[in-house]
């Protein structure tokens, strides 16, 4: 599978809204390539959030499938995060890719990836990329000792991640539903 380096994305569930926040940073071998890329964005009119991890080439793939998927399932996120598995795992071309992607609605956040997993998060909190694991730890304790909202959540898990994984800075951008 791909190697995520220079890559940190994370969304967050709370109090109705969904949050998905990703790190500026990417990488090729050890030097910074960028310090400002864009890694989440809004889809189906503003009503789905989607996030990746991985080669930016691939992940730019990907979301144009899954868009595509989304106006064939008429929005129903659901069942174009299970399509798109499928599809994935299945072609040849695709089967290729390397990225992982987090994508969210109002009600539902799923983590896809190209072994066919589709996964949604128990605790309403996903997060894929090099300082993924970081994120989630930091995340989690968020939630479960301040009030601070899902925004907020995401946005200091990213910083916390930033400390600790090399290939991830705290160049954040962030997109919301609610």
């Amino acid at each position: 599978m791909a190697d995520f380096h220079g890559t940190t994305v994370i969304a967050v569930r709370r109090n109705g809204k969904v949050a998905i926040a990703g790190d500026g940073q990417v990488t090729l071998g050890s030097t910074v390539m960028k310090k400002g890329a864009v890694k989440v964005r809004r889809m189906r009119d503003g009503k789905v959030l989607a996030g990746f991890a991985g080669s930016t080439a691939d992940a730019m793939t990907l979301f144009d499938k899954f868009e595509a998927k989304l106006d064939q399932t008429r929005g129903n996120i659901t069942r174009a995060v299970i399509e798109l598995a499928k599809d994935w795992r299945t072609d040849r071309i695709l089967r290729k890719l390397e990225a992982l992607l987090i994508v969210a609605d109002i009600e539902h956040t799923f983590v896809i990836s190209g072994n066919g997993d589709v996964i949604e998060p128990e605790e309403g909190i996903a997060s894929i990329g090099s300082g993924g694991a970081f994120a989630l730890a930091a995340a989690k304790m968020l939630m479960r000792h301040t009030e601070m909202d899902a925004r907020s959540i995401a946005e200091n898990a990213i910083k916390t991640a930033a400390e600790i994984c090399i290939y991830t800075n705290e160049n954040i951008s962030v997109e919301e539903l609610s």
